[in-house]
């Protein structure tokens, strides 16, 4: 280290910043650009670190097999953690991500658009008939878990069972895993293999317009992808697919219902949609951080982290930095400067970012023309998990 000074010390679980981490952040920022997290272990709390840092050839995504197995075991799961691109740099990194960006290029997820207005239509009618709902059950999950086995080639019928799976490795995608998040991750990796390898076994004699042909594809004119890689990377994919999308859709009607003004902006000119998607993907992002192993030394604020050691990217942060952005802490539905980094940067900027935001601007779009959107009860934070997720959203809605 090149200063003295102590850097202040973050903790994710503390119950209050698990409920609002957001002055905590700004605590954080203002000491100065990193904080202690864990044993060798850093987070960095502003913007325009982050920005450079998601660039920086010396951070890789490439963790030791040891990390992994500190974090969630010896089982199925870390072996499962250091297959997926997300945990691979290059030339590995930029092999699996080839293979699979074909699956959530623009021209592939606009083709989607009427599909996902009417998956949209059908799952708000039970609910309009109702008069109410609870928008994580029955629209946020439902919506892009059936949009992205539509993409991938999975069975509808075998969406909730590969859904529920999907969720539990989500689960133990952070640094220090509870015990039975482990044992649930790991029988989740099992699963997934065994049912996602059937059924790219079906697609080798009956291939399709899917993610799961193209990479049989790509097997066997010898892009050197091993069985393990195909299923694991699949499986990922399935998550990744979905999971961002649940929460921002979450998070920001959540962030709706508590700023009527902005809603009522949204509804009185609902060209808006695009711009209120990007601002609650900044407001709340759906994934606070991501971590980056140290390669070379690295210096930060005055101080160097040494080889070996973790950055942690704070996201949440980084997209309320008031260095970056005017008065972060006002959801702004029209906010035109809005550099958010809630899909990442560089080389992992998030596959699924197109479809996401698609998605949400035909949610938010379709909400926001009801003539009844209010709360219904007191929204529920989701305790056990890595996101800033919601396990319940009630709300009251109605067409007149």
């Amino acid at each position: 280290m090149t200063t003295s000074a102590l850097a202040p010390r973050f903790d994710a679980l503390d119950p209050n910043v698990v409920e609002n981490p957001y002055p905590e952040y700004a605590r954080l920022r203002a000491a100065g650009p990193l904080c202690r997290l864990g044993p060798g272990s850093w987070g960095v709390t502003r913007f325009a670190d982050v920005t450079s840092l998601q660039h920086d050839p010396r951070l890789g995504s490439e963790f030791p097999a040891g990390y992994h197995e500190v974090s969630v075991g010896d089982g199925p799961a870390s072996a499962f953690f250091q297959r997926v691109m997300l945990y691979r740099d290059p030339p590995d990194h930029i092999r699996l991500r080839r293979l699979v960006s074909g699956a959530f290029t623009p021209a592939v997820v606009r083709r989607l658009r009427a599909h996902i207005e009417d998956l949209v239509d059908e799952l708000l009618a039970p609910a309009l008939a109702a008069g109410r709902m609870d928008l994580v059950s029955e629209l946020a999950y439902p919506l892009p878990v059936r949009v992205i086995c539509r993409l991938m080639g999975i069975p509808l019928e075998s969406a909730e069972d590969v859904r529920h799976h999907a969720t539990n490795i989500g689960r133990a995608f952070t640094a220090v895993v509870p015990e039975q998040t482990r044992v649930d991750a790991d029988e989740a990796v099992s699963w997934l293999r065994e049912h996602l390898g059937a059924l790219l076994e079906k697609r080798r004699s009956r291939p399709g317009d899917d993610l799961l042909s193209r990479l049989l594809d790509a097997e066997e004119s010898g892009d050197n992808l091993s069985a393990d890689e195909i299923v694991d990377n699949t499986v990922f994919s399935f998550f990744a697919g979905f999971e961002t999308t649940v929460h921002m859709i979450t998070t920001g009607t959540a962030a709706l219902l508590a700023h009527p003004d902005q809603l009522a902006r949204l509804r009185a000119d609902p060209s808006l949609v695009t711009t209120a998607v990007d601002e609650f993907l900044r407001w709340d992002a759906p994934i606070q951080g991501t971590a980056r192993y140290v390669r070379e030394p690295i210096e930060i604020g005055g101080r160097t982290i040494r080889r070996g050691r973790v950055l942690v990217l704070m996201i949440g942060s980084a997209n309320h930095d008031e260095r970056r952005f005017a008065r972060p802490d006002r959801l702004d539905v029209g906010r035109q400067d809005n550099p958010h980094v809630a899909f990442g940067g560089g080389s992992h900027l998030c596959l699924g970012a197109y479809l996401a935001r698609m998605e949400g601007a035909v949610v938010f779009d379709r909400l926001a023309r009801l003539a009844v959107l209010e709360p219904d009860g007191p929204t529920v934070r989701e305790p056990n998990t890595p996101f800033r997720a919601y396990a319940s959203v009630p709300v009251r809605i109605g067409d007149g």
